[in-house]
């Protein structure tokens, strides 16, 4: 007797349908997360590499409060580089204004970016533990399934009284299901952490390369002034 997946469907216990319903609901969030991350990140990249372009000139010429507003700017919101810069630039200006010497304006820019930083990458890094939760944990959440339908395989055959393979092929063969249905779940949650993780770092070290370049243009600038 060969069985299609309504029948398979109808002849589960209300524990394998329940793990079959958790499962759905993990594979449901975890595409929704990584899509949503891999569009995040589409454009923050898009919009940082324009941010780059057009302040790059300003910072050569020292230019603080213009680099301010253009990295201020709505067009750059979602830019992770924006985010650091401003903190940077911000500092920079306030110690000045504060006639800080330039080695403490240095220190306390570094401070300042560092701490924006940190909070960029938390941003970026917002469902990513989920995504590693139901990576583990996908495979046991089907093995749980698996379990109680064998059981209730087992159970069938003692009522029925019949005996062999054939009584409870087909009740273990819908209690796979279940744990073919968590790898399943398990592998693109993985791949979607493992994806967007990389990105993650991809980010931080454009990041610190940024804020490293800016105060080194703010070095050159302040030697030049004072040459």
């Amino acid at each position: 007797m060969q069985f299609n997946f309504t029948e398979m469907w109808n002849s589960m216990g209300i524990i394998a349908k329940s793990v079959v319903f958790v499962l759905t609901f993990m594979s449901i969030y975890s595409i929704a997360v990584g899509v949503e991350r891999f569009v995040v990140f589409s454009r923050a990249k898009k919009q940082s590499n324009l941010l780059l372009k057009l302040i790059s000139k300003l910072w050569q010429e020292g230019k603080i409060e213009e680099s301010i507003k253009l990295s201020s700017d709505k067009k750059f919101k979602d830019s992770h580089l924006a985010k650091v810069l401003v903190a940077g630039l911000n500092e920079l200006e306030f110690q000045g204004e504060k006639g800080a010497l330039d080695q403490d304006q240095i220190d306390a820019a570094k401070r300042a970016i560092e701490r924006a930083t940190i909070k960029g990458v938390q941003e970026f890094k917002r469902g990513l533990n989920a995504l590693a939760t139901i990576g583990s944990t996908g495979p046991f959440v089907g093995l749980f399934g698996t379990v109680f339908g064998i059981i209730n395989a087992f159970q069938s055959m003692s009522v029925s009284g019949s005996s062999g393979i054939g009584a409870v092929a087909a009740g273990i063969s819908e209690a796979l299901i279940t744990t073919g249905f968590g790898i399943l779940v398990a592998v693109v949650a993985v791949w979607f952490f493992n994806s967007l993780l990389n990105k993650v770092d991809i980010f931080t070290g454009e990041m610190a390369n940024a804020s490293s370049e800016l105060l080194d243009y703010f070095i050159k600038y302040k030697k030049s002034k004072g040459a």
